[in-house]
């Protein structure tokens, strides 16, 4: 049985639905910003920001938690909320969405500096942050005495304070402590399924609807085989910003949002 997802929608008055999905260790939050700003651009879209399974305040959902479960969770919301014509995902999010469009055909589906493609290779990469990130909760204590602490050990591991602030998200009331609200051993399984798929096929069929690839001009989740094979298949946009691109960059993303999602029933 699927899990029953967290959303809220954003709206002003929406005629279509865009469904936002966040990346590993985030929450749906992470895009409100960006999404207020948008339906300020195009009203006739409604944007439903969506906690995964494992995230936020959604149900942790029954395992396995691989991309497949992840997909069959979103499409369940879907056909649940009804009118949603396009899907977008940043990073793990953006492969769940690609797993859902095969599941559930959407007008257009984006992918913030996300790869279709398999990447087994980063499985093992020290420097990669989410790797660095999971290791140092899974050495932290369980509970903290104020958010703050847990902000500032993971300042003192040598991450930066905005990234700290943004996973202290993860830390929540509890018995007069603070707990770590993620399931760090599922949430390991849902990076090793993220790495080792190839959702090349559903990246390039036509009939699944438009995608839309933003590539961080300043990361390294797309290689450049990878660049180049998307350019000359489907449309690709750059943005001039790291990973975190809707931080870094949230003026170009919500202009490339507000450009190209669909008009009417064209």
């Amino acid at each position: 049985m699927p899990a029953r997802l967290h959303h809220e929608p954003i709206a002003k008055s929406p005629e279509r639905w865009l469904v936002m999905l966040h990346g590993i260790l985030g929450s749906g939050g992470n895009w409100r910003g960006i999404a207020r700003r948008l339906v300020e651009r195009r009203p006739e879209w409604g944007v439903m920001l969506v906690d995964l399974r494992q995230h936020g305040h959604s149900e942790h959902g029954e395992p396995p938690n691989t991309l497949a479960t992840c997909a069959d969770d979103v499409r369940a919301l879907v056909d649940e909320l009804g009118n949603v014509e396009a899907i977008g995902g940043h990073s793990f999010g953006g492969k769940v969405a690609l797993a859902t469009r095969a599941l559930h055909p959407f007008r257009q589906t984006w992918m913030f500096d996300s790869s279709p493609g398999a990447r087994p290779d980063r499985a093992s990469d020290s420097t990669d942050t989410v790797a660095q990130l999971l290791a140092l909760m899974e050495r932290m204590p369980k509970t903290w005495p104020k958010r703050e602490a847990f902000i500032d050990a993971v300042i003192a591991a040598g991450h930066p304070k905005p990234l700290a602030q943004w996973l202290a998200m993860n830390i929540v009331g509890d018995n007069g402590g603070y707990v770590l609200r993620l399931d760090l051993a599922a949430i390991r399984e849902m990076v090793a399924d993220y790495l080792a798929r190839d959702l090349w096929a559903t990246a390039l069929d036509p009939a699944l609807g438009e995608l839309e690839l933003v590539i961080a001009t300043r990361s390294d989740v797309i290689n450049d085989a990878e660049r180049a094979d998307a350019a000359s298949h489907i449309h690709v946009s750059r943005i001039d910003a790291g990973h975190w691109l809707h931080i870094e960059a949230p003026d170009a993303v919500i202009e490339l949002l507000a450009q190209r999602l669909p008009a009417g029933d064209s």
